[in-house]
């Protein structure tokens, strides 16, 4: 005899359309209104988690292999096979150590970006609603299991296939499985009760999205033996493309790459035209060329894009695709939703009124404690209006360890708390009451319609909404209409979010929206607070001292969006306030950016907003949380999800996620973007400058009769010390402390643009210069001047390191604090280059001999004059700044 769940591996493998449904709902084991016990969820969950089939991150030796197809360690093997043909051993031993050290290295780095990128993943994992037990649970995805009952609405992704128990108004976006772009309409009436529809229409599939209306569904598989879960095992081996930024700067480096070239085939030329061997020649070349060139600058790049979205997961910005860090910190608009990110996100209906009068609530969040205060006349005519209140309410209050949270709209459990402290209770009116039909929603119509059969037999439409357009339907006389007007501006300027509530009662259920919606009578006002973040109002301050514009946009009434913008210092004077309807007729006569507020807008209007903004010029980071919002967080440079409130659609079209939903969060995230982007550029001074400082070293030794500067071996020697750890330490740098107190960079700006090349190339003719004084006056003095040579180039360039931590403040002022790893392999770069010139058997390798306590002194001193010189144009530029 087969188990429980030996039918539900057999409901599983069979195909759906095909099965039984009363055998698979049985086999399930489950019950459509009180879902799986938690005991046997628990059990089931230990069979396998709803998770995807998982590429496998690449082995050591594979990623050792992908190092070495770098370019430049190409040329090395090619160097070490040259040495090792001609019996130069000991040269074909110090390439094969660099290129171990330098495998070694990109390995590592290669580990741990993978790893930080894997982090990020699991913060960003999708949740689901579950009924288990009988009561309504937000759990992770992962958890979902065969027999689970899942609730879903608009904007939810679809965690696991499932049968469809109930459907109101649903409609299916199922691209990711048949490519179609269209929605597909999956049930438009109410399934009969105890049964599921036999047919493909009746299924749907994980990862598909939700677009229109809710549904519940019975789930019949998960993981990989979901319609998707099979198609991952054919995805599961493909890399992922390379992105936009790693391209462009990949064609960077083999642009330096050509530039270093040419060059050092022109070196090699100028040393056989001098008598210089071929072989000796070739090798230096070959070892100028790498040491020349930042090859690491996309790893060290990538590393530093991980760390950094890390960094931003740990402060409640999850980034989804790296390059948006980089882009974040040339962000010239931060265009914010108000509920929930200008503000706590905790609705709290603070009053309501009718025609009988104002009514005051007490208590506070969602807990349904409280008083209602008003006269005696006042309160009874309330009674409607709450009642009203919920029956036209999606949402339900659940109790987690004693406080109570919104299971649903924020706003619609803000309702129901109203309505509990005036004695209306949400489970007996509703089965009362039973809901025959509804019209949901949405941003164009701006009310939602319910229709309810009495205990009487009598039919009642509720219908709750924009108080500008449900009072244009109300059959009412026009005084009625103009008190309540005037109560809505009220309530509004007060930033208050008001709902208006109409109902009426008729014998027959309507046929539409349109004959539900006649003859509909107002019961009355509700005015709902949700108070801004305490962080907002200095986010706001941070943002106009970064030179960022802040944007808000809502779907509030354009007093109530006034109200709350002023107090956070968002609108000032001058500045200006538009509606939905004027970014609908066109935004092309309108000053951009003297606009602070769009108010009333529905979130298909911000991809006309975005798309404007980014017309004149702007970098738009905008934020969103609805299905409608999808399109403008894909058309923005940078797409922003709320993590809470946000559907699962716009989750998945955004590039970073706030998982608090918090504005305060969105600037640090910029900030952090500029951090990465002055990382990029300081390491770009040192590697470059570097590199330039020994090609200049090189090719211009020979004018003071310095034929050859340094050995082959001891350019790789120096490379590796500079250019390893201190290079990759630069990438994890803080910020500096003007972070946000500067204008944001041009987009347009390239990689070595606002002075950065011209900075590049003196710091490099210093150190070359400097190295070229040491070794001159050692050769003439009688010093080994190659040794003093090798030294001090390298510890001229292990002291810039020091001094390009900070592009303002001075070295003292930094101190040792801050950056361990670059203390770190400094300390451990010194010990090599100690050893280098006084163990003797890597000293024979390389070429070098041991060093008087005067020649270390000359060598330490001239070591000093590039980092000095570094200092001085700090205090020269902060004494420019200031002035």
């Amino acid at each position: 005899m087969s188990t429980a769940l030996d039918d539900v591996t057999m409901a599983q493998q069979a195909p759906p359309w095909s099965t039984d449904a009363g055998r698979v709902v049985a086999a399930l084991g489950s019950d459509r209104s009180t879902g799986l016990e938690v005991d046997e969820a628990r059990r089931r969950l230990r069979e396998g988690r709803n998770v995807l089939p998982a590429s496998t991150s690449p082995s050591l030796w594979a990623l050792a292999l992908l190092q070495l197809r770098e370019t430049m360690i190409v040329v090395l093997v090619a160097a070490a096979v040259l040495t090792a043909a001609v019996g130069d051993l000991a040269d074909t031993l110090i390439i094969t150590i660099v290129i171990t050290l330098n495998t070694t290295l990109g390995v590592v780095q290669q580990r741990r970006a993978q790893r930080a990128i894997a982090a990020l993943a699991s913060l960003a994992a999708p949740t689901a609603r579950v009924v288990r037990s009988r009561s309504t649970q937000l759990l992770d995805a992962q958890d979902v299991v065969p027999g689970d009952v899942v609730e879903l609405e608009a904007g939810d992704l679809v965690p696991a296939d499932g049968r469809l128990l109930d459907a109101e108004g649903l409609e299916v976006d199922e691209a990711t499985l048949t490519g179609e772009s269209l929605a597909v309409t999956k049930a438009s009436t109410r399934c009969p009760a105890g049964s599921l529809i036999a047919d493909r229409t009746s299924m749907l599939h994980a990862g598909t999205v939700v677009t229109r209306g809710r549904a519940r569904i019975i789930v019949t598989a998960t993981g990989s033996r979901t319609q998707v879960g099979q198609l991952a095992h054919l995805l599961v081996s493909t890399t992922a493309p390379q992105t936009p930024l790693q391209v462009r700067l990949a064609r960077f480096g083999r642009q330096v790459a050509a530039v270093t070239g040419a060059l050092c085939l022109l070196f090699l030329i100028l040393g056989l035209l001098q008598g210089q061997g071929l072989e000796t020649m070739t090798l230096t070349a070959i070892s100028l060329a790498v040491a020349a060139v930042p090859e690491s600058l996309p790893a060290v790049l990538v590393l530093s894009l991980a760390m950094s979205a890390q960094r931003m997961a740990r402060r409640g910005a999850v980034v989804r695709t790296l390059p948006a860090v980089e882009t974040l910190g040339a962000v010239t608009i931060l265009a914010s939703d108000k509920t929930g990110t200008l503000t706590e996100g905790t609705m709290f209906a603070a009053e309501c009124w009718t025609p009988c009068g104002p009514v005051l609530a007490g208590g506070h969040g969602y807990g349904p404690l409280g008083a209602l205060r008003g006269d005696n006349a006042a309160v009874t005519g309330a009674a409607r209006l709450l009642r009203a209140i919920v029956l036209c309410n999606d949402a339900e209050l659940v109790q987690t360890q004693g406080t109570w949270v919104p299971a649903g709209d924020p706003m619609e459990a803000a309702l129901l708390a109203l309505a509990s402290k005036g004695g209306q209770r949400a489970a007996d009116l509703k089965q009362q009451w039973p809901r025959l039909t509804e019209y949901a929603f949405d941003h164009a119509r701006m009310r939602m319609t319910t229709v309810h059969r009495g205990p009487d037999g009598t039919v009642m439409v509720v219908c709750k909404g924009a108080p500008e357009v449900l009072l244009s339907l109300l059959d009412q006389p026009p005084s009625v209409t103009s008190e309540a007007l005037a109560q809505v501006a009220k309530m509004t300027g007060r930033g208050l979010r008001v709902l208006a509530v109409a109902e009426h009662e008729r014998g027959d259920v309507p046929a539409d929206v349109t004959d539900a919606e006649h003859g509909l009578g107002l019961l009355g006002l509700v005015g709902l607070h949700d108070p801004p973040r305490q962080a907002a109002a200095a986010a706001v301050s941070s943002c106009r001292t970064a030179g960022i514009i802040p944007v808000m946009i809502t779907g509030d009434h354009p007093a109530t969006a006034t109200a709350i913008a002023s107090s956070l210092g968002l609108l000032r004077a001058g500045d200006v306030v538009v509606t939905g309807q004027e970014v609908e007729a066109g935004l092309e006569g309108l000053e951009l950016e003297k606009i602070r507020v769009y108010a009333r807008t529905a979130p298909a209007q911000k991809l006309a907003i975005v798309d404007a903004l980014r017309t004149a010029g702007h970098v738009v980071a905008m934020t969103g949380d609805g299905v409608n919002d999808a399109p403008a967080l894909k058309r923005a440079d940078v797409g922003v999800a709320m993590g809470r409130t946000g559907t699962e659609v716009a989750r998945q079209a955004a590039d970073v996620v706030l998982a608090d939903d918090d504005f305060a969060t969105l600037v640090t995230a910029v900030a952090e973007g500029r951090r990465v982007y002055d990382n990029v550029r300081r390491f770009l001074v040192y590697a470059l400058s570097g590199g330039a400082a020994e090609v200049l070293l090189m090719m211009s030794g020979p004018l003071i009769s310095l034929p050859l500067p340094l050995l082959p071996g001891q350019i790789l020697w120096v490379n590796m010390l500079t250019h390893g750890l201190p290079g990759i330490a630069l990438g994890a740098e803080r910020a500096e402390d003007d972070v946000l107190r500067r204008a944001p960079r041009d987009p347009r700006e390239g990689l070595l643009g606002a002075g950065l090349l011209g900075q590049i190339l003196l710091l490099g003719t210093l150190v070359a210069g400097v190295t070229l004084g040491v070794g001159g006056w050692a050769r003439g003095a009688g010093h080994p001047w190659q040794s003093m040579v090798f030294v001090t180039l390298t510890l001229q360039q292990l002291g810039v390191a020091l001094a390009l931590r900070s592009q303002q403040r001075s070295m003292m002022r930094v101190g040792l604090r801050g950056n361990p790893l670059l203390l770190f392999s400094l300390a451990g770069n010194l010990g090599l280059l100690w050893l280098a010139i006084s163990w003797a058997p890597l000293a024979g390798l390389l070429g070098t001999h041991p060093l008087t306590a005067w020649e270390l002194v000359v060598c330490v001193a001239t070591a000093t004059l590039a980092p000095v010189a570094v200092e001085a144009s700090k205090a020269w530029a902060r004494r420019a700044r200031r002035g």
